[in-house]
């Protein structure tokens, strides 16, 4: 049965996500470790993730921890650095999808603040034919319910979806549903998958 629309991921597949090298850099991956042992910075994120208020959630947990207060706000006040830089043979893809005239659609776990604070960066994220945002819709994946609005809001049955995500259990609760789908490792290999289902030329997917 034919894709009739593609379905990205964001987060280490069109730009990069990278909190513990953001950390690294600036404290030395010992300190860096205690800091994430100590301080649950990725359950905090789940939350911005599932619809939280982006500042409030990172500066009332610099509260709690008085002790790493100012390492904890650079989630908020850093945060770009944390999700940068774009990956740009992945960003071509998506537009060679689109002038195509393929629908490519976002699903991504990312809060409604983060995405508005992205968005003033990365241009592509305003080019998606349709962004499903877990934030807006308070749900993540790979809850059931985030890819139902996907199915639901579009009209396109699974079996004519196409997914790619970096996270293993994302794609498996899509797989699941009937979409096609492809683990997301490197630029290269998921050009290689839109060649091989015929969406686009090698010329096109370099």
């Amino acid at each position: 049965m034919p894709i009739d629309a593609v379905v990205f991921d964001i987060g280490r597949v069109l730009i990069e996500w990278n909190p513990e090298a953001f950390f690294d850099a600036r404290l030395g991956p010992e300190r860096r470790k205690r800091l994430f042992a100590e301080v649950d910075l990725h359950g905090m994120n789940l939350g911005v993730d599932r619809g939280d208020d982006f500042r409030a959630s990172v500066y009332g947990l610099a509260e709690r921890h008085p002790e790493w207060s100012e390492e904890i706000r650079h989630w908020h006040d850093s945060w770009i650095e944390m999700a940068s830089p774009e990956i740009p043979h992945s960003v071509r893809l998506m537009r060679a999808l689109q002038a195509r005239d393929i629908p490519v659609f976002a699903l991504t776990n990312f809060g409604v603040g983060t995405f508005a604070v992205a968005r003033q960066t990365y241009p592509f994220f305003d080019e998606f034919d349709r962004a499903f945002v877990s934030g807006d819709l308070r749900t993540i994946k790979p809850e059931p319910e985030i890819y139902a609005h996907l199915e639901r809001d579009t009209g396109i049955a699974p079996e004519r979806l196409l997914f790619t995500d970096d996270r293993p259990e994302n794609i498996d609760a899509a797989a699941q549903r009937g979409w096609h789908t492809h683990l997301f490792t490197t630029p290269d290999t998921w050009a290689a998958r839109l060649v091989a289902e015929g969406l686009l030329t090698p010329e096109e997917a370099k």
